[in-house]
């Protein structure tokens, strides 16, 4: 089993490295169940995070981030754009997701009809855990724009490959993409 070590948040760990194909291997990123973890990465997002009203995030992996931001920050209501139709939701918007590089197959995120229209006029902060395609990030994008909101800013615990070079987005470290042995490869 070969690991990746990284410090992020005055937090360390060693991410498991995970094959993507014969020639590609990320390091697997788990806030989800780490609870020290998470709370850093919170607190460092939240010292870099411009004026918002309400956080936006998708389901799953980061809604457990965006909750200590919420909590921390004093947010009475964050926004989780769910991957299945709900059938509490009335009449949600529905936003196609391309797949990534840890997801298959295209998915859809679902928002209700309610929470878009709370977010109306409002200053919406994008969070996620890893950015590495943008992909997920685009399609919240969308579900801001539709719901007549201003994306104030985007942000990440980590940029991951190619992402570490985007000047739209704000991380806390970078993440490499690595070479079917192991090895770290360079960002461009």
């Amino acid at each position: 089993m070969r690991y990746y070590d990284i410090e992020v948040a005055g937090t360390k760990r060693a991410l498991k490295l995970c094959p993507i194909n014969q020639d590609l291997c990320i390091a697997a990123f788990l806030i989800l169940g780490d609870t020290e973890l998470t709370v850093n990465c919170a607190a460092a997002l939240l010292e870099r995070a411009p004026k918002y009203d309400f956080l936006l995030t998708a389901e799953a992996k980061s809604i457990p981030l965006v909750q200590e931001m919420a909590r921390q920050n004093g947010d009475a209501h964050y926004i989780v754009a769910r991957k299945g139709r709900k059938l509490y939701m009335d009449n949600p918007i529905c936003v196609g997701v391309k797949s990534s590089i840890t997801t298959e197959k295209d998915q859809k995120l679902y928002v209700d009809k309610e929470e878009m229209d709370q977010m109306r006029g409002k200053r919406i902060l994008i969070v996620d855990d890893v950015i590495s395609t943008g992909r997920s990030l685009q399609a919240l994008e969308e579900i801001a724009a539709a719901a007549g909101a201003d994306v104030v800013g985007k942000m990440a615990v980590l940029a991951e490959g190619d992402a570490a070079s985007r000047t739209d987005i704000s991380y806390l470290e970078k993440l490499p993409l690595f070479n079917a042995k192991g090895e770290p490869l360079p960002f461009d």
